[in-house]
């Protein structure tokens, strides 16, 4: 039964290379530029944010992927913008992608709040391999969609996004992928290429009665246009240091998170995934942590504070 789970498995990898999903991040709250180019420089700090993630463990060639982000505001001619960068690697199986991109904001006081509207452009790599840990389950030459000597190509990407924060609110939509960029294989026997990804990140901060306690809901809807997901957040945050909350993914995990905020401005936070879907009983579960850094920067703009750690 497990040598089944795991061939279907690795026939859906080899259907995906028609439509490569984004990779999952359970604590995407803490990720906003990574997902919206629109949220690059929407404070007064520079943040630098990295995740790793190692999903299905127990699984043979289940995903690991790696992401760092950076970003920041500046002034020029007399207006607030935002740069940053992206890096992001997936491993999965026989497929190992990496995403290296920069994103620009043009950012406007708006309301009570902030908007950004940022694009950004980047290289895009995926390499394949013929052979991995699961070869004795299929085997490039049982599969005429996996180029028999492997590849590395490369590809322009770009993407879109629209982001509005206040104090206690966020709000975005995106776009990843807009160009879909096609990749061609020496061997020429499979066509790959970047499926088109559409997103919405919204959250808000409720102050309780008690100061030192705050109840952070958010939600994500990412979707290629043929599959959509779903994630619900709830997060505690005590005395803007201690976090701690569940998230579930509509038809696929629940997680329990928790994270701390150091002194020296850290923010480490980890989260585990329960697997609901049939998977379940052939893998512990997913890992994620997540390390963020943000200091201060002195920028000319409209007097503004965001506390709030999912806005930085």
């Amino acid at each position: 039964m497990k040598r089944l789970v795991i061939t279907y498995i690795f026939a859906v990898v080899s259907l995906n290379l028609l439509a490569q999903q984004d990779p999952k991040f359970s604590q995407n709250m803490f990720l906003t530029p990574f997902y919206n180019p629109g949220a690059v420089g929407n404070s007064d700090k520079i943040c630098l944010a990295a995740a790793f993630r190692n999903q299905w463990t127990g699984l043979p060639d289940a995903p690991v992927t790696t992401t760092f982000t950076a970003h920041m505001p500046f002034n020029l001619l007399g207006r607030t913008h935002g740069i940053g960068v992206n890096l992001m690697n997936d491993r999965l199986a026989f497929n190992n992608d990496f995403l290296f991109s920069a994103s620009y904001a043009f950012r406007l006081d708006l309301g009570m709040g902030s908007l950004g509207i940022g694009a950004n452009v980047g290289l895009a790599n995926q390499s394949l391999t013929p052979t991995w840990n699961g070869a004795d389950i299929i085997t490039p030459e049982s599969d005429d969609a996996i180029p028999k000597n492997g590849g590395s190509v490369f590809g322009f990407d770009m993407g879109l996004g629209v982001f509005y924060n206040t104090d206690n609110l966020y709000v975005g939509i995106s776009t990843s992928h807009l160009n879909q960029t096609s990749f061609d294989y020496p061997e020429d026997v499979a066509e790959t290429k970047l499926i088109r990804h559409y997103y919405l990140l919204a959250g808000y901060n409720i102050q309780l009665a008690n100061p030192m306690f705050e109840i952070m809901p958010s939600l994500m809807v990412q979707s290629d246009a043929r599959s959509n997901h779903l994630y619900l957040n709830t997060n505690l945050r005590y005395n803007k240091r201690f976090l701690g909350g569940v998230s579930y993914t509509v038809g696929g995990a629940l997680t329990a998170l928790f994270g701390i905020e150091l002194m020296n401005g850290i923010m480490i936070g980890y989260s585990y995934d329960f697997e609901l879907s049939p998977l379940m009983k052939y893998n512990s579960g997913s890992h994620e942590v997540t390390v963020r850094y943000c200091f201060d920067l002195s920028v000319d703009k409209s007097p503004q504070k965001y506390k709030s750690i999912r806005f930085l």
